[in-house]
């Protein structure tokens, strides 16, 4: 599994970099890989997730702003 090295921090948009070595055996699912951001020093904890479980998920995501234009044009989906 394919961990970065660095990530765009959420909070400031400066690189964060990763402070979890990676393990002998590679990253597993579940395993958490920590990241300190450069610009606002925030320390991000983050779990590896299973990539087809995360595409399943993302597809199945409620989308507010759908949801929101719906409303607005009075499309109720039912």
């Amino acid at each position: 599994m394919d961990i970065p090295a660095t990530i765009t921090c959420i909070d400031c948009g400066a690189d964060a970099h990763r402070l979890t070595p990676e393990p002998e055996d590679g990253w597993e699912v579940g395993d958490i890989v920590a990241y300190r951001c450069a610009g606002c020093l925030d320390r991000w904890d983050l779990v590896v997730a299973d990539p087809e479980e995360s595409a399943r998920s993302e597809a199945a995501a409620f989308d507010l702003r759908q949801w929101l234009a719906d409303r607005q044009s009075g499309n109720t989906g039912a």
